[in-house]
């Protein structure tokens, strides 16, 4: 069912999202980057703080998918790895907080679309 709750607000973005697209920021950006010039790249039109850019890059720093070099005052980032390892890792975090990994996996696999599952068993098979 659903209503008008379960719909997103306006402007809301969905939890990681605003940590890949910076990290595809610097990615793309292919050198160091002040939190500024990540913000100017990745929302010139000021509605993105600089704050949560700063602390995104903290994140993500911590989580070692960037590094970071002082720079006067400030640092600047540079990425060590891609959106898609950085939802790995979540994905495998989350799976390593529940004991019953069978369960977890077993409903997960369920879920996948008939393609994904395609590329799951072909990944699978080639190890």
């Amino acid at each position: 069912m659903h209503g008008e709750d379960d719909e997103k607000p306006a402007g809301r973005r969905r939890p990681g999202e605003l940590a890949a697209q910076v990290l595809r920021t610097l990615v793309e950006a292919g050198q160091p980057l002040s939190p500024g010039e990540v913000l100017d790249r990745l929302d010139p039109s000021g509605a993105l703080s600089y704050s949560a850019v700063v602390t995104t890059l903290t994140r993500l720093h911590e989580k070692k998918a960037v590094t970071r070099e002082r720079s006067g005052r400030a640092f600047r980032y540079l990425a060590v790895t891609d959106p898609s390892a950085l939802v790995a890792w979540r994905m495998s975090r989350l799976l390593d907080a529940e004991a019953d990994h069978t369960s977890v996996l077993t409903r997960f696999v369920s879920s996948l679309t008939k393609g994904d599952e395609e590329i799951l068993r072909k990944l699978l098979d080639d190890r």
